[in-house]
């Protein structure tokens, strides 16, 4: 029983550290598509993002199989159940990464994402995503702490990105191509927010409690 249950929790490790690395290229592959008006990008990452979609269903029915079959207890638990949160915020990220793909499919946003700093955003973005999931592959909890803080930059680039584009609408008349690139800054700011999620839940699976919780006990 204790050698199946092994199996399993090794086959949701496989699926979830695909689901991240998913993710990552989906995200990267929509940027080069709205950055360097990459069409075959575009397409390639709403593709990827379909993926996760299924990839979430499958490490759903595999998490509820384990808990109803092998009832596990404790540090084993806690990964399932961590497993379960994780795999809700990778798929949303898979769907960011399809909407950036989307809008730059739209042919709406021309040089527009040049003159603001959505590539050095985007790669903050992508490197929290990377660390995230090398934390849960690794059992790295000062890794995930590393993303956590990491959050503040991408929350950062945000903040100067949206003071930028407001100038540049006072001064321009293509309102509608500013609201699209605010939108794409918008995306890779929740990415970063689903990327601290992942990481606190890498530092529940580890510690058995979660940040959302401080006042929770770690089970044992």
């Amino acid at each position: 029983m204790r050698e199946k249950f092994m199996e399993q929790l090794i086959k949701l490790h496989n699926e979830l550290t695909s689901m991240g690395y998913m993710c990552q290229k989906a995200i990267a592959l929509a940027m080069e598509g709205l950055l360097d008006g990459k069409k075959d990008s575009c397409h390639k990452a709403i593709v990827l993002a379909k993926e996760t979609d299924e990839a979430e269903k499958n490490v759903e029915n595999l998490c509820l199989k384990m808990i109803l079959q092998q009832q596990p207890v404790a540090s084993d638990l806690r990964k399932i159940s961590a497993g379960l949160k994780m795999v809700t915020d990778m798929e949303r990220m898979g769907d960011q990464a399809e909407d950036i793909a989307e809008i730059a499919l739209g042919h709406r946003v021309g040089d527009w994402p040049k003159k603001v700093d959505l590539e050095a955003m985007s790669k903050e973005a992508i490197s929290m995503v990377h660390k995230a999931v090398k934390a849960y592959v690794d059992n790295d909890l000062d890794l995930a702490k590393e993303v956590m803080a990491q959050d503040d930059v991408v929350d950062q680039y945000f903040e100067t990105i949206q003071n930028q584009l407001i100038g540049f609408l006072a001064e321009d008349k293509t309102g509608a191509y500013i609201v699209d690139v605010l939108m794409v800054a918008k995306y890779l700011e929740r990415i970063g927010d689903h990327a601290v999620n992942v990481a606190e839940w890498v530092e529940y699976a580890v510690t058995g409690v979660h940040k959302g919780h401080p006042d929770q006990l770690p089970l044992c």
